[in-house]
């Protein structure tokens, strides 16, 4: 992975780039490259908080390197990102609360779409396995994902399931042709179980290093 630092809008900003090569493909819920397919990069990009441009792709695209890759946002600190692994799982987490936000929130809840696309409170994950999984397993993986990141939100005791703008990539193995691939992504599978691991490790890192950096301001 790389760290790079840019100007923008009088803020400099961090940018990880995560340059998997050829034979990857992922499932992401990024607003680049969203989706199941191809994949040779995944880019983090910081922006500020008061984020007002209206083509994100663009903006990111601008960032990009060639070729298929997963782009997303966030305002949360991008060089403070924090990583884990287990057992050949790895995760990568920037980690912003600042926007705590129940999956089912009561009816009449302020509405996200109405907020600014991406808000300081930004979790995202991305994730890499060196295996090939199935469309299903990789849609397992994402729901793997999400529970291991609330369940370190629930032990910080914050006050939701994340935050409206989270997004997150899981990156794997292209399968070979007649070669095996891993059929379930849940937390009990064996790859599962790893990237819950790993996820729970890297997101329970950066919030308690978001909650202790947030603690000193006040």
């Amino acid at each position: 992975m790389k760290l790079s630092h840019r100007v923008e809008d009088g803020a400099r900003l961090a940018s990880l780039l995560w340059e998997f090569g050829p034979g990857w493909r992922a499932i992401s819920s990024a607003v680049v490259g969203g989706g199941i397919g191809p994949v040779a990069w995944a880019l983090n990009a910081q922006v500020v908080a008061g984020y007002s441009r209206t083509d994100p792709v663009g903006h990111l695209l601008e960032m990009a390197p060639p070729g298929p890759g997963v782009g997303m946002l966030t305002a949360a600190s991008v060089e403070r990102f924090t990583r884990a692994r287990d057992g050949g799982a790895e995760a990568v987490a920037t980690v912003g609360l600042r926007v705590p936000t129940w999956a089912a929130a009561p009816e009449g809840a302020p509405d996200p779409e109405l907020a600014p696309m991406y808000l300081p409170g930004t979790i995202n994950v991305i994730v890499a396995v060196p295996v090939a999984m199935s469309d299903a397993a990789l849609v397992n993986a994402v729901m793997t994902v999400t529970e291991a990141k609330s369940q370190a939100l629930a032990e910080i005791g914050f006050p939701g399931t994340g935050t409206a703008s989270d997004a997150v990539c899981v990156a794997v193995r292209e399968r070979a042709p007649g070669g095996p691939e891993e059929l379930f992504g849940g937390p009990r599978s064996t790859w599962g179980a790893r990237i819950a691991r790993a996820v729970h490790a890297a997101v329970l890192r950066g919030a308690l290093d978001w909650v202790k950096r947030d603690d000193s301001t006040t």
